[in-house]
C-alpha cells in the first residue's frame, strides 16, 4: 500500500516528460518557419534641404580691459568704463535682457629681473589688467554700425566679434525639412525607377542633421551702413540645412 503513491508520481512525471519532449519539436517548427519568413523588400534614401533668411538679430561681444598700479585701480577704471558703454546701449535701446555678463577676469602683469650675477630674481608684479567682457544682443541691425562705432568711442578696447543669426528660425527649418523629405522622395522614386519596380508607403522616417551656416561672402550679399560715420556691416544670409533618412516599401510594377 506505500508504494502507490510512488508509483502514481513516477507516472505522473513520464507523462510531463513525454508531454515535452512532443512540444519541443513544434516550436522549433514554429520558430524556423518564422525565421524563413520572407522580408518586406524596401529602399531606404537620405535627403537634404536647406533655406536661406536675413538675419534680423546680431550677436557681438565686447571687451573692456583697463591696467593699473593695484588690482583696486584697474578695477575701479574698468568699472567705469564699462558703466558708460552700457549706459549708452540702454539709450540706443538695448534691453535689459539682452546684456549679459561673458567674461570677467582679473590678471597680474609681471616684470622679468634681468640676470645679476649669475642669479635671475624671480619676476615680480607691477600691474594688474581687468577685463571684463559683455555679449549684446542686437535685434535692429540697422543700428548695429553706430553701436560698435560708440562702444569703441567709451572704451570697449577688445573683442568685437559679430554672429548674426535669426531670433526664430524655425520656419526656415520648417522649409529646409520638406526640401529634404523631397529630395529623398525623388531619389527613391529615381532608384526603383532604374530597377523596374515602383516605390510603396512610408515605412520609416528619421531626421538627422541640423545645421546652422553662418553667412559668408556672396552675391547677394548686401551691405548696410548706419547713416552716420559708423562702422560698416554686412548681414548677409543665414543658411539652415536638415538631412532626413527615408525608407519606402518596393511593390512591383
Amino acid at each position: 500500500m506505500r508504494c502507490t503513491p510512488h508509483r502514481s508520481i513516477a507516472g505522473r512525471l513520464s507523462t510531463v516528460v513525454a508531454a515535452t519532449l512532443v512540444a519541443l519539436p513544434l516550436a522549433a517548427t514554429s520558430v524556423s518557419a518564422q525565421d524563413r519568413a520572407p522580408h518586406e523588400p524596401v529602399v531606404r534614401v537620405s535627403g537634404t534641404g536647406e533655406a536661406s533668411v536675413a538675419p534680423d538679430m546680431a550677436i557681438i561681444n565686447l571687451t573692456v580691459a583697463r591696467n593699473g598700479e593695484t588690482a583696486q585701480k584697474a578695477l575701479a577704471d574698468n568699472n567705469a568704463a564699462m558703466n558708460q558703454v552700457l549706459t549708452a546701449l540702454k539709450k540706443a535701446g538695448i534691453a535689459d535682457k539682452d546684456l549679459q555678463t561673458s567674461n570677467f577676469s582679473i590678471y597680474p602683469q609681471y616684470q622679468q629681473n634681468e640676470p645679476k650675477d649669475g642669479r635671475v630674481d624671480p619676476p615680480r608684479i607691477i600691474g594688474y589688467e581687468v577685463q571684463n567682457g559683455l555679449t549684446v544682443k542686437i535685434r535692429d541691425l540697422k543700428a548695429l554700425g553706430n553701436i560698435i562705432d560708440q562702444s569703441v568711442t567709451l572704451g570697449v578696447n577688445q573683442g568685437g566679434q559679430i554672429t548674426f543669426t535669426n531670433d526664430d528660425p524655425s520656419a526656415a527649418r520648417s522649409e529646409a525639412r520638406k526640401k529634404a523629405v523631397a529630395d529623398a522622395m525623388d531619389k527613391a522614386l529615381t532608384l526603383t525607377e532604374a530597377a523596374g519596380v515602383k516605390v510603396g508607403k512610408v515605412i520609416d522616417i528619421s531626421e538627422g542633421e541640423d545645421r546652422f551656416m553662418p553667412p559668408s561672402p556672396a552675391p547677394r550679399m548686401a551691405m548696410m551702413k548706419a547713416q552716420s560715420d559708423g562702422v560698416a556691416v554686412a548681414a548677409g544670409e543665414n543658411t539652415y540645412s536638415i538631412a532626413v533618412t527615408m525608407t519606402f516599401a518596393i511593390e512591383d510594377k
